[in-house]
């Protein structure tokens, strides 16, 4: 019987195809298969793939090249423009047959309450919800040396992780701080004006969960303790009763946009909470690990609040104590993200939340620089406002500009000078852009070590 094709992999040899304008070549998407293939085994996949009308063959022989089809080509564009990225998800049919659901009107989706048996079905290390060939691709791409001592490598890039994880994770819930303003709250403790106080709250309560995380790697573990803690810690002057948080929740509780109605008999959130502790901490794969409490702590809503943030630190775990690339959600789209959610809540299926994980992950692992390879086609976007961002990069280091002054310039000029539907990418795009000058890629601006010198006392 023939081994079943992942849609992971796909999707992989779709994204390659893509970035080839004049087609690809059988050689090309060898090269630069994440997960390697034999040529016959990605030859089964390019005539299925031929089949299906996803991608056309052009040419005979040696000289045969792989194109999109025209209806695959509308598809990606059709799906660029509602997420506004330009970093394709690219979503396998089931992830779309939920994303069709869950965002039909309220009015039209029937109430749902919790199942257990959603829980009670999985088994450790015989149910898995990643595919194997996105687990392995993972281990290759977040491998660094996990013979050291737990927590070594999230040490390393601590104060990287501390700001890019706390504002990914605070934007999925909405906070508006920006990442500069997310840094300067975390680094100078400085409360922006004007936003509200449960915003830098949010910010400083990830922080210290994060600390927790790193700082007690040796103790930590998929465990009550931990959970419970990172729980106490994460809603920390948040909840309007301040004896809930660490503790599980006995009252009821709604979410927002969706029609389920989690469990509010306190003896049921006792026991699968519990339930939920012990199969995760059975799980061996690390990832797999990570993604199960990502569906079940949502699911469940343990807490009063803050469920879902819970969920995301918690992720992070195994990552931290077997030295894996962590788990930073960089560039994840906030509506996807939720809709992934409300998939589980309402249809107790994984599949959209499953793609979302994968290249989140990915995205993890090129930001920390884990990953060999590179993926070799420019940022689109980052070429249409070069001129700009060189503007203003240049005005900000000549001009002095500490991280209030440069927030207020970088909005003012996306303002005035950016498409509506560009604006948060841009903002984004220069800050990340700032964070990461230094003395060895100044030239690409014009400026001069005495320049960068002076304005990076200020900056610090």
């Amino acid at each position: 019987m023939a081994k079943e094709i992942n849609q992971y992999e796909f999707d992989e040899i779709i994204k390659i195809i893509d970035s080839f304008s004049k087609g690809a070549s059988l050689q090309e998407i060898i090269s630069m298969l994440k997960t390697p293939l034999k040529r016959r085994s990605l030859q089964r996949r390019l005539a299925l793939l031929v089949k299906k009308g996803s991608i056309v063959a052009i040419g005979d022989s040696r000289a045969r090249r792989y194109r999109l089809s025209s209806e695959k080509k509308k598809e990606i564009s059709c799906f660029i423009s509602k997420t506004k990225k330009n970093d394709i998800i690219f979503l396998s049919p089931a992830a779309k047959e939920i994303q069709k659901k869950v965002t039909k009107p309220i009015q039209a989706r029937l109430y749902v309450n919790y199942s257990r048996k959603f829980l009670d079905s999985y088994q450790p290390n015989i149910t898995f919800y990643l595919p194997a060939s996105a687990r392995q691709h993972f281990l290759e791409i977040g491998k660094t040396d996990g013979k050291r001592i737990a927590g070594t490598y999230a040490r390393q890039i601590f104060n990287r992780l501390l700001i890019d994880l706390t504002w990914n994770s605070s934007r999925l819930e909405g906070n508006t701080y920006s990442l500069l303003e997310t840094e300067r709250l975390l680094q100078l403790n400085e409360i922006v004006k004007g936003k509200k106080l449960e915003e830098a709250q949010m910010i400083l309560n990830h922080k210290a969960a994060i600390e927790f995380l790193v700082d007690s790697a040796r103790e930590i573990g998929v465990n009550r303790y931990t959970i419970l803690n990172l729980h106490a810690l994460l809603s920390n002057n948040l909840l309007g009763n301040p004896d809930s948080c660490g503790c599980l929740r006995k009252i009821p509780v709604g979410i927002a946009k969706t029609v389920y109605h989690p469990t509010a008999i306190p003896q049921l959130i006792e026991e699968c909470f519990q339930q939920i502790i012990d199969k995760a901490y059975a799980i061996q794969d690390p990832f797999e690990q990570a993604f199960f409490l990502m569906v079940h702590i949502p699911y469940l809503q343990p807490f009063e609040d803050v469920n879902k943030r819970v969920s995301r630190l918690a992720a992070n775990i195994s990552l931290i104590l077997q030295n894996l690339c962590p788990l930073s959600f960089v560039d994840v789209p906030q509506e996807l993200y939720i809709n992934g959610l409300i998939g589980i809540y309402e249809l107790n299926r994984i599949d959209l939340l499953i793609d979302v994980f994968i290249w989140a992950y990915e995205r993890s692992c090129l930001l920390y620089s884990t990953v060999r390879k590179t993926l070799g086609e420019p940022d689109p976007f980052r070429m249409k406002y070069h001129n700009l961002i060189f503007e203003i990069i240049t005005s900000i280091v000549l001009g002095g500009f500490d991280k209030t002054k440069a927030v207020k310039m970088i909005r003012q000029k996306a303002n005035q000078s950016v498409q509506p539907q560009d604006r948060s990418k841009f903002i984004e795009s220069v800050e990340i852009e700032l964070r990461g000058l230094h003395e060895g890629n100044i030239a690409r601006y014009k400026l001069r070590p005495s320049e960068y010198i002076a304005w990076h006392k200020i900056w610090h």
